[in-house]
Order: C-alpha cells, then structure tokens, then sequence
C-alpha cells in the first residue's frame, strides 16, 4: 500500500501525521511505501533525510496525490486540495465530525468519493486507548498551557526563600479536570503553585486531590444534578442552570483569589460553556493570567462563536483586559510539535492495524465498534449526519 504524508497547510499546524519511527515499523514487513512531501516534518523538526533513512521517499505534493492509497493527516485537507482526491483514496486524520457542511467538512469529504475516517470519534474505550488522539494532544496542550502561563505572568510560580524576602507562590485555578486539566494540575504541581480545580463530575475529585490540588466542590442538590455530572462516554454533559448558577458563585470566589486561570470546559459538538465572566475578569489581580483552552468554540461579548469559556477571549490572540493577560490560541499541541508529533503517528499507527489485514491490504471491518465509529464517509455515503 502506499501511504502518503502531506505538510500541513492550516494556519500555524506544525505537527505532521508520521514520524521517522512509525514510517519505520509500518514499512518493516516491506507491504507498504510512504510518500512524504517535501518539508512536511520541517516545523516538528523532522529533516527529509530522517525519513528517506527510514525508508520512506520524499516527493511534491502532486505525485502523493496521483500515487498514495491511504494519506494520513492531521486536519481534513483544505478546500484547493480536496479537489486532488481521488474516488475510492483512503483520508484518515483528525478530521473534525462535528462539521458536516463547512468547505472541507464531512459532505466535502464524502463528494470526492473517499473513505474517510475521523480519529476523534474513537469511543473512550479502554481498547480505544492507544489511539485516542484527543487525549494524547490534550495532554499536551494542558502542559503548554501551564508553560505559557508561567511565562506571561511576572511573578515567580513556587515559594521562594531569599535574603531579600519571602515571594509566595502562584495560585492557579483550573476549571474543568479532563485530559488537559489533570496534565495542567501535574504540570504548575511541579513548578510550586498552589492550585485550585473545579469539575462537574464528583468522579475526579479522588484524581485532581491525588495530584496535590484542592478541588472546589459544588454540592449536588437534586437527583438531576446527579445524572447530569455523571457525563457520558468520558465527557461531561450540560448541567443544570441551577447548578451552573452555585458553581458560578463559588468559582468566581476563587477566581478573584487566583494569579493564573486556565479553563479547559469543552463538550464535543457543543458550544464551550462560559464560565469565566468579565464580572470575574474585573475582580482579577492586575498582571494575572487566563489561558482560555475553549478559545474560538465559545461565545464572545456580542453574543456570537469566537469566545472561549471566557466572552473576552479572543481566538489565537493574547488580549489584555481589565488588566489581565487573556490567552486564546487555539492549537496548544502544534506548540510542542515535536512530541505532538510523535504521539499522534503512534496513534495513527495503532489505528492502521484495524483497518489493513496481514497482506498489507486495506479491509473495512463494521463489526470493530472502534472502526464503526470512527468512519466518517464510504462509497459515497455519509456515516456522520450531526
């Protein structure tokens, strides 16, 4: 099979879908060829040479197109180069299901005749694990969020001891305690802070104190309530508005104690919930930080998509507020290109073994709840309508 591999042409993506090491293991048994474009690990630090010594050839853009069976990629392909697919190609790469009727979303995908197949629509199965591409890059965007707040805010984050006096540490809230907020937990844990978490699921509770934050508990008061922070398939679901009003409240009450903010409440599909109001911005500290994780999928101040978990936020902008630093990039992973990199190839790497049999030939198997699930679009028929 021959496999190509495309330089990502989004704005600011650095990351590239295969590494020299997985171009190497996928190569071993001498069934695939890997077609890379020129430069596409340039930006993850990847020379051309690293990958022709693993074996892959480097080639234009336009070859890969003409040649490649199966193109692994980080984003759905743009708009100018959707038209080079060709009928019956194999997409696989994180190609965003939630958006069926944008330029290059699903029903783009599907009028070029391709199989396609959407990586974040993995169940969070313990089988589906190793290829769970948004926990892989979240993990990583919660350790750069921590990174850039540290680096915006002009303080030191630990307790320092010195002849000239005692600085107290850093107090960060983090709000919401997935993949990214446990990772940001870990990370300001090493750097000396003193932290605070917020969830609406009782379930972390046990997880954010055991990585050394205190957790702002929210006391459940109807049976709704309950239901509601259970989550479903790994995610928090909508709570109710009465709920949403005490955890307000108690947020903001912490907040306003707070030096370094990092907000990580997305739900897949819906709008970012907002959580940090201008009200609580206006209570900051001059010279704190919000890293809003949610930026570009939230509401902003007119009441339209561009926001975050905060309406100020503004999408792949660092914006001042009422004296507060807002951060609103919106691809933290491509900032850790390198690793990002890396941990994404090996997910696409586990994700191959179940869609190409022992004779290195591709084989669609709807019985794998994994490759069901995954599968956006074949033979000209959409399989994700919302």
């Amino acid at each position: 099979m021959q496999i190509g591999i495309f330089k990502e042409t989004s704005p600011g993506e650095a990351r590239v879908a295969a590494t020299p090491e997985t171009v190497k293991k996928l190569s071993a048994g001498g069934k695939h060829q890997f077609l890379i474009e020129r430069g596409a690990g340039a930006a993850a630090y990847i020379p051309d040479a690293a990958y022709e010594a693993a074996g892959a050839e480097v080639l234009e853009a336009d070859a890969i197109y003409q040649r490649a069976d199966l193109l692994l990629t980080v984003r759905t392909p743009s708009p100018s180069d959707l038209g080079k697919l060709r009928q019956g190609q194999i997409v696989v790469g994180m190609l965003n299901p939630f958006d069926v009727d944008g330029p290059n979303g699903l029903k783009a995908l599907n009028a070029r005749g391709v199989t396609a197949f959407a990586l974040e629509a993995a169940p969070r199965t313990t089988r589906a694990q190793s290829l769970d591409v948004l926990s892989s890059q979240a993990n990583i965007a919660g350790y750069k969020a921590v990174m850039l707040a540290a680096n915006l805010y002009q303080r030191f984050f630990p307790m320092l001891m010195t002849a000239a006096g005692t600085v107290k540490a850093a107090r960060v809230v983090i709000l919401g305690a997935g993949v990214a907020g446990l990772q940001a937990i870990a990370t300001a844990k090493r750097l000396g802070a003193v932290i605070e978490a917020s969830d609406v699921r009782p379930a972390v509770k046990e997880q954010i104190e055991s990585l050394g934050a205190k957790f702002i508990d929210v006391p459940f008061e109807t049976d709704e309530e309950r239901e509601c922070a259970q989550g479903v398939g790994g995610y928090a679901r909508p709570m109710p508005a009465s709920w949403m009003q005490r955890q307000a409240q108690k947020v903001a009450e912490r907040i306003a104690q707070a030096d370094v903010v990092i907000s990580t409440a997305l739900i897949p599909g819906r709008t970012a919930p907002t959580l940090i109001t201008e009200a609580m911005v206006q209570s900051m500290k001059p010279g704190s930080v919000i890293i809003d994780m949610a930026a570009g999928k939230g509401l902003n101040k007119d009441g339209q998509i561009g926001g975050g978990n905060c309406p100020l936020t503004v999408a792949d902008q660092v914006t001042t507020q009422h004296g507060v630093q807002l951060v609103g990039y919106t691809n933290l992973p491509a900032m850790v290109a390198a690793d990002a990199s890396a941990l994404y190839a090996r997910n696409l790497l586990d994700f191959m073994k179940l869609i190409v049999d022992a004779e290195g030939k591709f084989t669609l198997n709807l019985e794998d709840d994994i490759v069901a699930a995954c599968l956006m679009c074949h033979a000209g028929e959409l399989k994700r309508n919302a």
